[in-house]
C-alpha cells in the first residue's frame, strides 16, 4: 500500500483516473447514491468519492417496485441537479433500462446525450457481453463507461428473485468472464452486486480496474450503497449488505409531530419567530 496516498485530504477533483490510482495505493473507493443537488452537496463536501445517480431514483424517489419505468429524460434531469451540487467528487449516471439494450448504435447515442446534456463524468450500464459493443463504442469515442455485474436489477424479470448471483460455479464463471471482457473494452470501473465475497475477492484480483461492491464483500476496491438506505431513511429494505448509520425515518417523523403539534397548541410561531 502506498501510504503517501491520502485522499481524505485530497481536495483534486475525482476522475477515472484517481480511482486508478486509489486501486494502486490500496485506498478503499467511497461511493453514494444521489437523485438532488442537496443531498449530492451533503455528499461531495463530507467527501464522498462518486456519486451514482442511480436508477434506483425509480424506488426510492418515484416510489416504483422496480427500476425499470425510469426513463433517460429523467435519469438526465436528476443528474443535472446532482452535478449541480457537487465540486469534488465524481458523478456518475445510470443508463435506464432500454437506453442501450436495442442497439450499441442508440447506446452510445443516448450516452452522449446523457454527457453533453447533464454534465456528468460518466456513465454505468448493466450486463456483460452483451454490452461489450456498446462500452467500446463509448469509450473509443471518449465517453468513460463503469460496468456492473452479478445481480443486475434491470434484469430482475429474467431472474425472477433478487438472490444472491453466483452461487452456482457455472454462474459465478460466467460473471467472471464478464468481468475480463467488461474490462478489455475498456470501462474504467466495474460494480459488483450481491455475489459471494469470495468471487468478489477473486475478481478484484484479476481486474486493473477498480470494482465497487454492493453485497460484494470486503475485498472489493471500493463500496457503494443508497443513501437512503444508509441514512435509516427506507425501513422496508433490510438486505444483509446494509448498515445504517442512522434512523432517519424515526427522526423526520418525531420532528413532524412536534411541528404539527406546536401548530395547533400556537406555540408556533411565537413573537420572536416573526416580523
Amino acid at each position: 500500500m502506498n501510504t503517501n496516498y491520502t485522499p481524505d485530504i485530497d481536495t483534486r477533483k475525482v476522475t477515472t483516473i484517481r480511482l486508478s490510482e486509489m486501486k494502486k495505493a490500496g485506498c478503499k473507493i467511497s461511493c453514494l447514491t444521489a437523485y438532488d443537488a442537496l443531498t449530492a452537496r451533503i455528499l461531495d463536501e463530507s467527501g464522498i468519492d462518486v456519486i451514482l445517480v442511480g436508477d434506483s431514483l425509480g424506488n426510492v424517489f418515484q416510489g416504483h417496485e422496480t427500476t425499470l419505468p425510469v426513463t433517460l429524460e429523467e435519469i438526465i434531469y436528476h443528474t443535472k441537479c446532482v452535478v449541480r451540487g457537487t465540486n469534488r467528487a465524481l458523478v456518475v449516471a445510470d443508463m435506464p433500462f432500454m437506453s442501450y439494450q436495442v442497439s450499441s448504435e442508440e447506446a452510445f447515442r443516448n450516452a452522449g446525450k446523457i454527457m453533453k446534456e447533464t454534465g456528468a463524468s460518466a456513465v454505468k450500464l448493466e450486463g456483460g457481453k452483451l454490452v461489450i459493443e456498446a462500452i467500446t463504442r463509448m469509450t473509443e469515442a471518449g465517453i468513460p463507461a463503469m460496468g456492473h455485474l452479478g445481480l443486475t436489477p434491470q434484469s430482475i424479470h429474467k431472474f425472477g428473485t433478487y438472490r444472491t448471483r453466483g452461487v452456482d460455479p457455472e454462474e459465478a464463471e460466467n460473471i467472471y468472464n464478464d468481468a475480463l471482457k467488461l474490462e478489455n473494452a475498456g470501462v474504467f470501473a466495474l460494480v459488483l452486486e450481491k455475489i459471494p465475497a469470495e468471487l468478489g475477492k477473486k475478481i478484484t484480483e484479476a481486474l486493473k480496474i477498480p470494482t465497487i461492491g454492493i453485497g460484494a464483500g470486503p475485498y472489493c476496491d471500493g463500496q457503494v450503497l443508497v443513501y437512503t438506505d444508509l441514512l435509516g431513511l427506507t425501513i422496508d429494505f433490510s438486505p444483509r449488505f446494509v448498515r445504517r448509520y442512522a434512523m432517519l425515518y424515526d427522526e423526520i417523523k418525531s420532528s413532524v409531530s412536534r411541528f404539527i403539534k406546536d401548530v395547533r397548541e400556537q406555540k408556533f410561531p411565537t413573537m420572536e419567530e416573526s416580523y
